[in-house]
């Protein structure tokens, strides 16, 4: 099964399209040696957004002799996506059908007390002595991909310490990513900063009924 480490920079929050992707492909999880990698950019239907401009630093000016963006296309056999928030890249791109495993989720998961879990936080966590030339170039996406490759490297560390053994495939640190993923303390609402356990049963049953209710919050009411 491939594994792909995958990132993106766009127009912004608002109804996003692409304007560069890149990708690292991964021999497998016990090298995470990289067999391939690729950077491109699109132009863009819409405006860029001030704010996605003041991040990525990509102008739209810059981008008019690019392909579209609808041109992109995932390489053939991808299996696994793996990203920071990777559920936003995914997303941009038109929700594939791929198993996403999310490196922030893995990151709340094994260091909890730390104030902050981008991934630069994280980044500055584990080679602070590095750090600052690792993040010169912060979300251009090659930069991003290859840095989140370096966390990486340190979450399947943290987990074979609390297994006691190392991660067995992309199956299983997909199977530990989703389950970091479900929430256990609720982040909006009358309730807010409650254990989902604690939750009165009639919240609960209020929330369950919400058609847009986020599917790992459904997992966890639903436990």
């Amino acid at each position: 099964m491939n594994a792909y480490i995958f990132d993106s920079e766009t127009t912004g929050l608002t109804d996003p399209h692409l304007v560069e992707a890149a990708w690292l492909q991964l021999e497998n999880i016990s090298s995470l040696a990289v067999t391939d990698e690729f950077i491109r950019r699109y132009k863009p239907g819409k405006p860029i957004e001030l704010s996605a401009l003041a991040t990525s630093h990509i102008l739209d000016e810059e981008l008019a002799d690019h392909p579209p963006h609808t041109d992109f296309r995932l390489p053939h056999g991808l299996a696994y996506m793996i990203g920071h928030n990777v559920d936003y890249d995914w997303r941009v791109i038109g929700e594939p059908e791929v198993k996403r495993i999310c490196t922030r989720a893995l990151s709340t998961m094994l260091w909890p007390s730390a104030d902050s879990h981008s991934q630069s936080a994280m980044i500055y966590l584990h080679y602070r002595a590095e750090a600052k030339g690792l993040l010169q170039n912060a979300h251009a996406a090659l930069d991003d991909v290859k840095n989140c490759r370096l966390l990486l490297v340190k979450i399947l560390d943290a987990l074979a310490d609390m297994l006691g053994r190392p991660v067995g495939g992309w199956e299983e640190l997909w199977e530990i990513s989703e389950n970091a993923r479900i929430p256990t303390i609720i982040g909006f609402g009358k309730h807010k900063g409650m254990a989902i356990a604690d939750l009165p049963a009639d919240y609960k049953r209020w929330l369950l009924n919400q058609a847009d209710l986020d599917p790992f919050m459904r997992k966890a009411l639903s436990r």
